[in-house]
């Protein structure tokens, strides 16, 4: 499966500038700090509100809906205005809208605060215009993969500062968003005191392909060689969205864990992450090519979802169902509301009996072939993408293939929160790991050595 182009000699020829791309490697990694303190919180948080588990996957929708219209438009006008205005007014969404849900005390607040954040998503298309723009065809892909390890990182210290922070506060996930909101701050300052625009104002405006929304994306389908490549962005994150976004409820139902304890296994998450993404992907890439690490990430992340779904029902060793019931009800009410009562949690918890650790095990051995193929994926993808347009396409081709992710990311939740509630907790993980080992089925066939 390696790239027909590849050989020996070129692989050392050309090595990625890190000092060129560590500012705008800092400044997405403190970004992705704010949301790597929310992810473990959100689905906990709405189920203390009541929400059940379709509810759930619809506040996980609203974001990537809303960045489905905002990150092609955004994309295109980094095209035209330049990457850096683009980038500060999405993060000042995302201070906005991390802010609101410091304050929600409803559920339709916190679709509210995903809303706003959403419409504004353009933080990571962005950026990853400017590692293009800063960039060769032969460092790219290790460039792009830098993102990656930038939101590896943020899954490791991100959960910590949330852990730390519940554990401070006696469990108060307001604050928790609060301190997001801080780290959004601090990506705005930096991005605005630090951050060098990397288009320069010739290249700006130059491409004639300016259509943007359902539009742009239906004819870049049309397109040869990336309409497939943007299919598979699409099919592939659908099959994983279900998963990234009910992690947090699968292991409230299965293993009775709360909060604090998925903080501690979204830090194992980014930990592989960090090593695939900051190390690993580049050598691969060069060694392999990207249509390598596209098929062994579509085998390994499936074999990973359907071993995860597999996961015994078993709590952990410390689980006590009146302690998690007294968790998810603990936050106090404002002024004027109703206290909440253990009938208004929808979630069916483990009883207390029959505690271990064969569950926690075995869906730990199970994140890592899950998470090696979440780590090289999407940077392999879109890297083969920017390589087949021309450079003043950019943005708004990868603003399109945000698109496309944020349209699997919006239906994925909805889908699959309705099959975890109809279905149980097995059926939804199960069903995408096999749709990602029939996507690599197709692949291998569709995807040729001498296209690449």
């Amino acid at each position: 499966m390696t790239d027909s182009h590849v050989s020996e000699s070129d692989q050392p020829t050309e090595k990625l500038d890190f000092k060129v791309i560590l500012p705008v490697f800092i400044i997405v990694l403190v970004d992705l700090l704010g949301l790597t303190i929310i992810i473990p919180l959100l689905p906990i948080y709405a189920a203390s509100f009541g929400a059940n588990a379709f509810m759930i996957g619809a506040l996980g929708a609203a974001y990537p809906i809303m960045q489905f219209f905002g990150a092609p438009l955004l994309g295109r006008l980094s095209d035209r205005y330049g990457r850096r205005p683009i980038l500060l007014i999405s993060q000042t969404g995302t201070l906005i809208g991390f802010l609101i849900l410091g304050v929600a005390n409803t559920l339709w607040l916190l679709f509210i605060s995903r809303l706003i954040d959403g419409i504004s998503g353009a933080n990571i298309a962005t950026a990853q215009a400017v590692i293009t723009d800063r960039t060769t065809e032969k460092t790219r892909t290790q460039g792009l993969g830098l993102i990656g390890a930038a939101f590896g990182i943020g899954f490791i210290i991100g959960p910590i500062i949330a852990f730390a922070t519940l554990a401070l506060s006696g469990d108060n996930y307001r604050l928790v968003a609060y301190v997001a909101a801080a780290f959004s701050l601090t990506s705005i300052l930096l991005t605005y005191f630090w951050l060098e625009e990397s288009l320069p104002p010739a290249q700006r405006g130059q491409s004639e392909k300016t259509q943007i929304g359902l539009g742009a994306m239906l004819t870049a389908l049309q397109r040869p060689e990336i309409g497939f490549l943007l299919a598979l962005m699409f099919l592939q994150q659908f099959a994983f969205g279900g998963f990234e976004q009910l992690l947090s409820l699968f292991t409230l139902e299965r293993l009775g864990m709360n909060a604090s304890n998925n903080a501690v296994l979204f830090v194992f998450v980014g930990l592989i992450l960090v090593s695939v993404q900051g190390y690993f992907i580049g050598r691969w890439s060069r060694r392999f090519g990207d249509r390598w690490l596209v098929m062994m990430g579509l085998l390994t992340m499936g074999l990973g979802l359907a071993l995860s779904a597999l996961t015994p029902r078993q709590p952990l060793l410390s689980y006590s169902k009146a302690a998690l019931e007294a968790e998810l009800l603990g936050d106090p009410a404002l002024p004027g509301e109703t206290p909440p009562t253990v009938e208004n949690i929808q979630v069916n918890l483990p009883d207390d009996g029959h505690n271990g650790l064969l569950g926690i095990i075995w869906l730990l051995a199970a994140m890592i072939p899950t998470a090696i193929g979440g780590g090289v994926l999407h940077p392999s993808i879109n890297s083969l993408i920017t390589k087949r347009v021309p450079a003043a396409e950019v943005g708004g081709i990868l603003g399109i293939s945000a698109a496309f992710l944020s349209g699997a990311n919006a239906l994925s939740p909805l889908i699959f929160g309705t099959v975890f509630e109809l279905f149980g907790s097995t059926a939804p993980f199960l069903t995408g790991g096999m749709i990602l080992l029939v996507l690599w089925g197709t692949a291998v066939r569709a995807i040729r050595p001498k296209q690449l």
